[in-house]
């Protein structure tokens, strides 16, 4: 038995609280998650299925929620697009969760989205994205572009010296938004098309050896090459096992990734990652008082010293911290007034400093850049104040015009050139 389970089953003043709350509770308060225990993503997701469960049961050992206690409810949407969408359906209408926590990629958030505005539902998304939606509906923890991508790019270009980039993703809409961007970007930084090497390959794909070979072959001219990464799930041990077997090394061709982080390593050989890089608001390594409680908390929880904590589930940490103090604000668990008392929302990132919710739905964090040890840690080698998450990028010209305020303009696509509130037409 864990020290954290002795602590659920062990103390009289919790089991007194959890019985005053089930006396005073007609049911309990049911926090959907909504996560890929099987699949391509189960590689990242499973992780945020057993983070929430952590959370949940912190909360009821103080006591529950609005005198109530919290129920996860789990259920697989097995790394299956249009599953999700039923999935989140079921929660909402079966299940009657207040909430969900959930989804990893893009295309699975979108497949989610028509459901959870219909029915009303409240999503909090954990995970770094493209950016380019606002929907009053989601709460958008991970990372925009500006507070990811963008500063990633920068790195490369300032401290690295890469004058040839290579954008290497999985063939979904976060991959294609996200390099779309970064394409109109590093023209902006004086980087020619032809220096830019795009491609996309499928969910799972394993065979790198062609692509590894052209992204080496970029750099023939004795330009410095770099790789953006925005493979996802599983692929991504086929990615850096063939640039080791190409004895391809950081100091050759740098990568930063987007969805590679500490529980992606974990299952790999690093000793030949050394010095590549990725790209998170969060990493294990952070020395705070703060993240070595959670860490301490997450190990007592899963029975596992030796598993890691990863970028994600901070953003899980925060989002679940922040709802919890709306509903206690708002008095209950309806959406729109929980939503109402999200905006403002202050909570301490893991990090240091405090992460704060804007009225467009998505966090204030700091930007990492981290270095691949051969542990499978990362030394965080650079860092900046916490940055304002951007709905819309300034770099595509369809979106640089809009702005997302659900609390004074109640849009989430204001154009700030026509003075309306718009609709705009998603290319996927």
């Amino acid at each position: 038995m864990t020290r954290f389970t002795k602590l659920l089953t062990g103390a009289a003043t919790v089991a007194l609280m959890a019985g005053a709350a089930s006396a005073e509770c007609e049911k309990p308060i049911k926090v959907g998650v909504l996560h890929s225990l099987s699949g391509t993503m189960a590689i990242s997701e499973t992780t945020l299925k057993d983070t929430m469960e952590m959370l949940v049961a912190a909360q009821n050992e103080k006591g529950g929620l609005l005198d109530c206690q919290l129920e996860a409810v789990v259920v697989d949407p097995a790394s299956d697009w249009p599953l999700f969408a039923e999935k989140a359906r079921e929660l909402l209408t079966v299940h009657e969760v207040d909430v969900i926590f959930g989804n990893w990629t893009s295309v699975s958030r979108k497949s989610v989205l028509p459901v959870i505005e219909e029915l009303n539902g409240l999503l909090f998304y954990p995970v770094q994205y493209e950016g380019e939606e606002s929907s009053k509906n989601v709460f958008y923890t991970g990372a925009a572009p500006n507070q990811q991508a963008i500063p990633a790019v920068d790195y490369f270009l300032e401290e690295l010296g890469v004058e040839k980039f290579a954008l290497l993703g999985t063939d979904y809409v976060y991959p294609r938004t996200t390099n779309n961007i970064l394409e109109s970007y590093l023209q902006s930084k004086g980087i020619a098309s032809e220096d830019i090497f795009v491609n996309y390959t499928p969910f799972g794909h394993s065979d790198w050896a062609t692509i590894v070979s052209d992204v080496v072959a970029l750099g023939e001219d004795g330009k410095q090459v770099g790789v953006i990464s925005t493979i996802n799930g599983d692929a991504n041990i086929g990615f850096y096992k063939e640039l080791a077997a190409a004895g391809v090394s950081a100091d050759d061709i740098p990568v930063v990734a987007f969805s590679v982080g500490e529980e992606e390593l974990s299952g790999l050989d690093t000793s030949n990652l050394v010095g590549h890089l990725a790209a998170w608001n969060y990493f294990m390594s952070a020395d705070t008082p703060a993240n070595a409680e959670f860490i301490e908390q997450w190990h007592a929880f899963i029975g596992d010293d030796k598993r890691v904590t990863n970028d994600p589930m901070e953003a899980h940490y925060i989002g679940f911290n922040m709802w919890v103090n709306a509903v206690t604000e708002a008095g209950t668990t309806d959406v729109d007034a929980v939503r109402s008392a999200m905006w403002g929302q202050e909570y301490p990132n893991l990090t240091g400093g405090t992460a704060v919710m804007g009225v467009n739905h998505h966090l204030s964090k700091p930007v990492l850049i981290g270095e691949i040890r051969a542990d499978g840690q990362f030394d965080i080698i650079s860092s900046t104040d916490p940055v304002p998450g951007d709905a819309w990028t300034d770099y595509l010209p369809e979106s640089a015009v809009l702005e997302s305020d659900w609390k004074d303009l109640q849009c989430g696509m204001y154009n700030t050139e026509t003075k309306s509130c718009v609709q705009i037409k998603s290319n996927y």
